[in-house]
């Protein structure tokens, strides 16, 4: 019982290390390419507030200390060279930063 589980599990592992190698030359093969910024992008997107208000209603807001932001990152599956992968940056870009209320506690 023990032997297939482990057999599916390096099966599952190897296929892993297939994938990010064949990811990581690719990414490789189109930085050699010379095209301007090819594997990498930046993509610049609003940075809105979710705030909390009164009878479980939320408020929208653009941050006005920082309207937008912007992120770099390349165009791959798995993150290379220190930056995310756009896929996952676009996803992170639709959601908004919920903002918390705090209440100062008494001293006594």
């Amino acid at each position: 019982m023990r032997t297939p589980l482990i057999r599916v599990f390096y099966a599952l592992l190897m296929l892993l290390a297939i994938a990010y190698g064949y990811d990581y030359a690719s990414v490789r093969r189109r930085m050699s390419a010379q095209k301007p910024g090819d594997p990498f992008d930046t993509i610049t997107y609003p940075h809105i507030l979710e705030i909390p208000q009164k009878g479980n209603k939320v408020e929208y807001a653009l941050d006005a200390q920082s309207p937008m932001e912007t992120e770099s990152c390349v165009h791959s599956l798995f993150p290379h060279y220190g930056y995310t992968p756009c896929w996952y940056v676009v996803r992170r870009s639709k959601h908004f930063t919920q903002m918390t209320i705090l209440f100062p506690t008494a001293k006594f």
